[in-house]
């Protein structure tokens, strides 16, 4: 049945801050009603660093939405990123009060609810908490206890935070362009959604999503999300070292890395060269593209090799059965999928934001770069844990004012959890 709610994400980021606005037709997948994109002077690696700036592109990106779509605009799913992300594992466990009762809903998100107590960082915040498998009076490897008989359950969770003063520096720039947060999500488990299908994720897939200041990744096995980091490199640094080696302005390196560049030295001609305007008076300067692409190769390696640490941190190299996804503003530059599949040895492919698109006003939203935005408006409707949209009750009580107002899917419920962790007192959330 076709969802009458319509969903905006807001994807604040180095390079670029976009709003999507969606909603879902009547055979489940995202209709995409508009487009709104401003470029992000204000947002260094992930970060807001200048809040007047950010706050001028969020209304400009709004503003152009609100114009293609004639919506007024007041709620949306905020994306968030960075090098400060963490991402542990810890474990969690309650005692249920009989063993002969089945195990529900409300003692899954019981235990949920738990894990978001745990001591932290100093100055970090928890944002996402991710169930891995789960343990029932001591038998292991369960993968949805729902339904079952036991008195101690048990978890192991993989539990993302986020640095305190950058949640509030985003919340910041958001409400003072008169809008309302209403899910801060991850950016990579956002672009997840939008780009991978059902199959990869149970096969064993990483995605890797290249932005302008920072490269997100997430490791998926068994339809679970297994392993979260983001390297501070991304396409950025990489115009950097083309306007250092090649002693051009950082605009004329941007244009010859999006319109010549690639990653491949080996594919680029011994005999091309490119002509750009010299300063004033003076005359233009050559650049071989045999040169552009030692850069660009030499820079991409390094990011793919530190890609590669993560996923060999999480345990799951072996079992990645679907390979690398690669999305994102950086997944356009030529031959990376060749570079990934040579450095990694493991199969690649670019990741378009279509895997539940349906009608589109815009077909630029097919884009990688807007791999994010898309999957901001998906997270409103779809959930980050697949094995909650196969129960029949998978409403969060950690809220009864929220559980009884007929938000039933988890993401909603859990993402607003969150949320009320950034706003309200602690020690007011105590029975669930």
């Amino acid at each position: 049945m076709q969802d009458d709610r319509i969903i905006v994400g807001l994807d604040i980021g180095t390079t670029k801050i976009c709003a999507v606005v969606g909603r879902v037709n009547e055979y489940g997948n995202l209709e995409v009603l508009g487009l709104g994109k401003a470029v992000s002077d204000g947002v260094k690696e992930g970060t807001v660093s200048n809040i007047s700036k950010t706050i001028a592109a969020i209304d400009k990106a709004i503003t152009a939405a609100e114009e293609d779509t004639k919506i007024d605009i007041n709620v949306v799913n905020v994306g968030i990123a960075g090098k400060h992300i963490r991402s542990s594992m810890h474990h969690g466990s309650i005692t249920r009060k009989s063993g002969e009762e089945e195990i529900t809903t409300e003692d899954i998100n019981r235990l949920t609810s738990d894990m978001y107590r745990i001591v932290t960082e100093p100055g970090s915040e928890i944002i996402h908490v991710m169930p891995q498998h789960y343990i029932v009076d001591y038998e292991e490897n369960i993968k949805d206890p729902v339904g079952m008989s036991g008195v101690k359950l048990e978890a192991n969770f993989h539990i993302i935070t986020a640095q305190t003063n950058t949640i509030r520096n985003i919340k910041k720039c958001v409400e003072r362009s008169g809008l309302e947060i209403d899910h801060l999500i991850l950016e990579p488990m956002a672009s997840c959604v939008s780009v991978l299908s059902e199959e990869e994720k149970e096969a064993g897939i990483a995605l890797v999503d290249i932005g302008g200041g920072t490269t997100d990744i997430a490791v998926f096995h068994d339809n679970i999300v297994r392993h979260t980091a983001v390297v501070p490199f991304g396409g950025n640094i990489i115009t950097s070292d083309i306007k250092q080696g090649c002693a051009v302005m950082q605009n004329q390196a941007e244009l010859l890395k999006v319109k010549f560049g690639r990653c491949l030295a080996a594919e680029a001609s011994e005999n091309e060269v490119i002509s750009i305007p010299g300063l004033r008076n003076r005359p233009p300067k050559e650049i071989s593209v045999k040169n552009l692409a030692h850069i660009i190769e030499a820079r991409m390696e390094e990011i793919i090799e530190l890609v590669m640490v993560e996923i060999e941190k999480s345990g799951y190299k072996n079992r990645l059965a679907g390979g690398i996804v690669i999305t994102g503003g950086g997944s356009q530059l030529k031959n990376i999928k060749q570079l990934f599949e040579y450095k990694t040895g493991l199969d690649a492919r670019i990741g378009h934001p279509n895997e539940h698109l349906g009608k589109c006003k815009n077909d630029e939203v097919k884009n990688p770069k807007y791999a994010t935005a898309v999957g901001l408006v998906l997270a409103g409707f779809k959930s980050l844990d697949d094995r909650e949209e196969q129960r029949p009750d998978s409403a969060y009580t950690a809220s009864k004012p929220k559980a009884e107002s007929g938000s039933g899917d988890f993401i909603s419920n859990f993402l607003r959890k969150t949320k009320e962790l950034l706003t309200d007192d602690f020690d007011d959330r105590t029975n669930y």
